[in-house]
């Protein structure tokens, strides 16, 4: 059994992952306004909640056993070792100066120059995202309850696997690492494969066994509060800084790279969509703004490390074009994906770790060269290699797990409750108060004294309040 080198930290390096961790992890909140902000109003507190529930759910599992499964020492190319790392045993720096091999008290487990809790933290944060951009795929009718549940199933059997396929490396954690990331080469820098083909797919599988919305297609599930999804894409797009440079796992100049290719093709996939919209609809939306700013970060996700400015600018543009005509698919094929997972997630995703094929440029980072560089097919057949295979596994499993919750505890919920709103059927709540909103008359005396003083403003702006 090897565990990580003993030794001191770089402390720069170490200051950016620490940063950078924070950053991912703000995404998580960014995404459940931008998947809130989407919903109607009786259904804002559930998607919220279905992210914000992830960040739960995911952190216990990562630190008993997913961190494992995913760095631990490979088994048979598919898993890291579970029980290696259960409970971070061993990566704890209160037990480092004990540890076999250290020299000095202040030696600590050690991953490249990254003390091993730093590590953990910063791969938790990719986790913890990947499951919460499923639940878009799934809002107003999945009970949350079986969201709890497909979320620990799904992480443990198809999230941590994936993750030691694509994230493992020799020589860093795990002994012979992932066979994605160590086998057949294909690049994939930051998790486009592990993170967004993932959980598109399991947006698009679980979709289907969930059955469509009632009254979709015909009834229009309009954004409640585009406000929000701004704000959202907002976060996300500061957030993915984390996300992107962060996995340079260096302050150098990787994460130099990655940063300015990052914002390159996100601005470029932004334009890119609200070109398409207005040549198609007439008019560019704000929603469109926001899912462009999303697609072209999806996209640059696994490529920012292998192309140039040229190629950032390329992969942003197609991505913007082609996830803002696929998020129509939905309707010509069928399927209820609520919030566009699968068009900007899955297709973004593909894109993205596709395009590394061709636009890899031989001056960047990764040292890659694609088609247009001179690089020939190979590179473009392991990036399919690559892509597929994680498509493929995610999508046998997650139909698995959806129907042994389906014939078990079930996913959807009842007719009558999906149609009373899902906040007030699943928490008993509500994210706006309708009474107030609506004009309803309301006792002086169950007001703040603040509001008792302020009574003719509020009877100003049209707010009708019952006198004593």
């Amino acid at each position: 059994m090897s565990f990580p080198i003993l030794g001191q930290p770089d402390t720069g390096d170490t200051a950016w992952l620490l940063a950078s961790s924070a950053l991912v992890l703000l995404m998580t909140p960014g995404l459940a306004f931008f998947y809130g902000g989407m919903v109607r109003t009786r259904s804002v507190l559930n998607m919220i909640m279905m992210s914000i529930s992830a960040m739960g759910v995911v952190t216990v599992l990562w630190v008993l056993y997913g961190y494992s499964i995913a760095f631990g020492d490979d088994k048979a190319n598919l898993f890291g070792d579970p029980t290696q790392f259960f409970g971070l045993k061993g990566l704890i720096g209160g037990d480092s100066a004990k540890a076999e091999g250290a020299t000095a008290a202040t030696d600590i487990p050690l991953v490249g120059t990254l003390p091993a809790t730093v590590f953990v933290a910063f791969q938790l944060m990719f986790a913890i995202i990947t499951v919460a951009l499923i639940s878009g795929s799934v809002a107003d009718r999945l009970k949350f309850s079986a969201w709890l549940a497909f979320s620990a199933l799904w992480a443990t059997f198809v999230y941590f696997p994936i993750a030691h396929w694509v994230f493992a490396a020799d020589g860093s954690v795990a002994e012979h690492g992932g066979w994605i990331n160590n086998k057949i080469h294909a690049i994939d820098f930051a998790g486009g494969t592990a993170v967004h083909i993932n959980a598109g797919t399991a947006g698009l599988v679980l979709a289907i066994v969930l059955g469509k919305r009632s009254g979709w297609p015909t009834t229009l599930f309009r954004p409640h509060n585009l406000p929000f999804v701004m704000l959202g894409a907002g976060l996300l797009w500061f957030g993915w800084y984390g996300f992107n440079a962060g996995s340079a796992a260096t302050s150098n100049g990787v994460a130099g790279s990655t940063f300015v290719t990052t914002t390159v093709a996100t601005a470029a996939a932004m334009l890119a969509w609200l070109v398409t919209e207005r040549i198609r609809d007439g008019h560019a939306t704000t929603l469109g703004a926001a899912s462009g700013i999303v697609a072209g970060l999806v996209a640059i996700t696994p490529s920012c490390s292998s192309v140039n400015v040229l190629g950032a600018l390329g992969i942003g543009a197609v991505a913007g074009v082609l996830c803002a005509l696929a998020v129509g698919l939905k309707f010509k094929l069928g399927f209820d994906d609520s919030l566009d997972v699968v068009g900007v997630h899955l297709v973004g995703g593909l894109v993205g770790t596709l395009l590394v094929g061709i636009l890899a440029a031989p001056e960047a980072p990764a040292g890659a060269k694609g088609l247009f560089y001179g690089g020939g097919w190979s590179q473009l057949g392991k990036q399919a290699i690559g892509a597929f295979s994680v498509m493929a596994y995610c999508a046998v499993a997650t139909f698995i797990l959806a129907l042994i919750l389906k014939y078990t505890i079930g996913l959807r919920l009842g007719a009558e409750q999906e149609a009373a709103g899902i906040d007030e059927s699943e928490h008993a709540e509500s994210g706006y108060d309708f009474a107030v909103a609506s004009g309803s008359v309301l006792p002086r005396a169950s007001l703040p004294p603040s509001s008792v003083n302020g009574l003719e403003e509020r009877e100003r702006v049209g707010e009708k309040v019952e006198a004593e």
